[in-house]
């Protein structure tokens, strides 16, 4: 489906904020951002996902369609989603990971993409070993030097693809959700020890 909006200042142009849509942000002053471009109806749950992957830990972003069925109406794709707010505060971290959403295909793996390959490797084997499947994401490999993930100060950053089967999943249950977003932070504290 291609999206209605080449950028987010046509969207702005045509959408209330508030309304249509909201942005929430939290700069926490930490080194990584949790971002979900495609929050609220978007891409169900992402929003809540990436939340609480941050904590008080990280900082955060999310864009947050709030009418039903607005997929094709808010969704700018990543290498072009460029909502300043999102752009100020990815632009001053060195790593940001994007939480996604993605079709169910009939098995639960979060696939892994963006161009800083060191910590989507650690975080793909951090979530294995807590039980998550994970692999690495042919489809939507997230590698745009301009895809929102990578417009850090290092140029690099994570995109986890996860389906809709999980993202329901973690929504409804908070020791799941715990378990995942721990595996997460373990991997980025652990690279950012190295």
């Amino acid at each position: 489906m291609a999206d209605r909006y080449q950028n987010f200042e046509e969207l702005a142009a045509d959408s209330q904020a508030k309304v249509d849509y909201r942005i929430r942000s939290e700069d926490r002053g930490s080194s990584v951002v949790i971002l979900a471009p495609h929050g609220g109806t978007i891409e169900p749950e992402t929003a809540k996902i990436a939340e609480a992957i941050a904590g008080t830990d990280f900082s955060f972003y999310a864009f947050e369609a709030l009418k039903e069925g607005a997929f094709g109406d808010f969704h700018i794709t990543s290498h072009r989603f460029d909502e300043p707010d999102a752009l100020d505060l990815v632009g001053r971290a060195s790593t940001a990971i994007a939480i996604h959403g993605r079709k169910d295909d009939g098995r639960d793996a979060v696939w892994l993409g963006g161009r800083a390959t060191d910590l989507r490797d650690a975080i793909g084997a951090s979530l294995r070993g807590a039980g998550f499947e994970a692999e690495p994401n042919t489809r939507l490999p997230g590698v745009h030097e301009t895809n929102i993930c990578n417009r850090t100060r290092s140029g690099e950053g994570v995109q986890l693809e996860l389906p809709r089967s999980l993202r329901r999943t973690l929504a409804e249950d908070q020791e799941l959700l715990q378990e995942f977003c721990l595996s997460i932070k373990s991997a980025i504290l652990a690279k950012a020890a190295n």
